[in-house]
């Protein structure tokens, strides 16, 4: 099984890379990819997730973040709170009722879970079970939101969502990166509060994989982001998303 989820790995590294091998190449990358990436994606962290977490708490997880995510996003869509005023467009696919694309919770999923790897590694085991819920909650938040800072700019710029305001940030309003975080924390809070659990993993070489996976994530969105020639997004990515790639391997 753990080899399976080693080749998951391979597989999303290899699609991560695609549209990079296709703008070198002079030729514009197929928009079928992005579905197809993120499903890699999100299948390496579900495999690894049953793994390491157990199929009755992965399960459990997945349906938290797929509850939350809809919901909060579903609400911002629909009333301009949470993120800021936005809409998606067709680009991602089929809305749930209308308002956000099914693939959304997916990528809500495929980049929360290793963001919460990370942080159960890098908050102390020791710490009173309450204390350690909440750091994990909002340390897996603050990983998981660094992706946003580059992510959100670079899809509005392909079009597959539109900002209805000027905000501060590359036209994007700062509340957004706050709902991103507050979205995060919900769900493992919630997760962590329901599960019941509080101690540190010991499978170091395991969730390593994990951190891979945000470690691929993070090269992927910073490389197109320069090769595209935004080059101001792909140093804030660098400088946004390795620390927690390198503070979780470290600490693994």
């Amino acid at each position: 099984m753990r080899r399976i989820t080693i080749l998951l790995l391979i597989l999303y590294a290899l699609l991560t890379a695609y549209p990079l091998v296709s703008l070198a190449l002079g030729a514009s990358p197929m928009g079928i990819m992005t579905p197809i990436t993120t499903l890699a994606g999100f299948t390496f962290a579900l495999v690894h997730a049953c793994q390491r977490e157990g199929w009755e708490r992965a399960l459990r997880l997945l349906a938290l973040v797929f509850g939350v995510s809809l919901l909060f996003e579903s609400v911002g869509v629909a009333t301009g709170l949470i993120y800021g005023p936005y809409h998606y467009t067709d680009k991602l696919g089929p809305l749930f009722l209308g308002l956000v694309p099914i693939l959304i919770p997916v990528a809500w999923f495929m980049m929360s879970y290793p963001s919460f790897v990370i942080a159960d590694w890098l908050v102390p085991a020791g710490w009173k079970r309450w204390l350690r819920l909440l750091a994990v909650a909002a340390v897996g938040g603050l990983a998981m939101t660094a992706w946003d800072l580059v992510m959100d700019p670079v899809m509005v710029a392909g079009g597959h969502w539109v900002w209805e305001t000027d905000g501060a940030y590359f036209g994007i309003p700062l509340q957004n990166y706050w709902g991103w975080w507050l979205t995060v924390f919900t769900t493992f809070a919630l997760y962590l509060l329901i599960s019941g659990k509080a101690e540190k993993p010991v499978e170091a070489r395991f969730d390593r994989l994990a951190v891979t996976s945000y470690l691929v994530t993070a090269l992927g969105i910073v490389a197109f982001s320069l090769v595209s020639g935004a080059g101001a997004l792909a140093l804030i990515g660098f400088f946004a998303m390795m620390p927690w790639a390198v503070a979780g391997w470290t600490k693994l």
